[in-house]
């Protein structure tokens, strides 16, 4: 069995600590987070001893579609992907990168994620390692879904859900204009073994398919960080274990008419489309997952 990141890193927390500029506590003033270099540079020794060097994106060649459709066409970009661990950012940003072509590198700066408010407010070193990325920060529907208190308290957060979520669509939106390429784990939570509803897309992500022009899927095979079954809600927890990553980035999609076709094919009743919607996306990512995961037990 690896290592956790707090043993394995612990030495660093009081470093991190110096560098780490983002706010302990998100409102609708301060959810559109730019990355701050000084912290990136720690999260980087995680990252670079952590991720196996023959760790791939196959069909990187869609991912450079979608990337001249943003830059060459004015077009907006999207950037679906499975969620398993909180390497899932870095590792996709770090192979892309690694590639050594220029436009993979200006892509992978170009890349916004979408990120809820327990990465800035689980602690120092959580809060250091996100901002160690440019994010809009989301308050999470299952967040919102656990409030607790009085009805005057649950209000009051209900509230501040909604004006920090209203803001993060004009950050968003904000973030298309400038070219930026946004990056969402649709299930909205990473995928515990054994909890088949961790993996489930949220409907929300609906909106995400009217609100851009073209998307790619990424499905993650391999996992370099795994959730501490003894103490899942500890992120520090989390045990470090090197294992090749393998990203499969499907075709390039044109959001609205993927969505217009799904939705053309719902019958009449149907109680949810837009949880249909979002059903599709995941199938097509658990589609591109389970064969990879065949071609990588042919070649043990």
């Amino acid at each position: 069995m690896g290592q956790s990141i707090r043993e394995k890193y612990g030495a660093l927390f009081s470093q991190v600590a110096q560098v780490s500029k983002a706010a302990d506590k998100i409102t609708e003033f301060n959810n559109y987070q730019e990355a701050n270099p000084a912290a990136k540079k720690f999260a980087d020794i995680l990252v670079h001893e952590t991720i196996p060097d023959e760790s791939e994106i196959k069909n990187l060649e869609s991912l450079k579609e979608l990337y001249e459709k943003v830059t060459k066409e004015g077009k907006s970009g999207l950037i679906l992907a499975e969620h398993y661990s909180n390497l899932d950012l870095p590792e996709i940003l770090y192979i892309l990168e690694k590639t050594g072509e220029d436009w993979a590198k200006d892509m992978a700066s170009r890349i916004v994620a979408i990120a809820g408010m327990k990465l800035n407010e689980s602690g120092a070193f959580v809060r250091m390692y996100a901002e160690s990325f440019t994010r809009v920060v989301v308050y999470p529907s299952r967040s919102k879904d656990s409030i607790q208190g009085t009805e005057e308290e649950k209000e009051a957060e209900i509230q501040r859900a909604k004006k920090i979520n209203f803001a993060a669509m004009r950050a968003m939106d904000q973030c298309k204009k400038r070219g930026q390429i946004i990056l969402v784990f649709p299930a909205g939570t990473r995928y515990r073994p054994g909890k088949p509803e961790t993996k489930r897309g949220l409907r929300e992500i609906d909106s995400y398919l009217r609100l851009f022009d073209n998307m790619v899927l990424l499905s993650l095979n391999g996992n370099c960080l795994h959730i501490n079954p003894e103490t899942p809600d500890d992120m520090l927890s989390d045990i470090l274990e090197p294992e090749k990553i393998t990203i499969t980035a499907s075709p390039v999609i044109e959001c609205k008419s993927f969505r217009k076709g799904i939705l053309e094919s719902l019958p009449e009743d149907c109680a949810d489309p837009k949880q249909e919607t979002v059903d599709r996306v995941m199938k097509v990512l658990e589609e591109q997952h389970e064969k990879e995961e065949q071609i990588r037990a042919a070649q043990k």
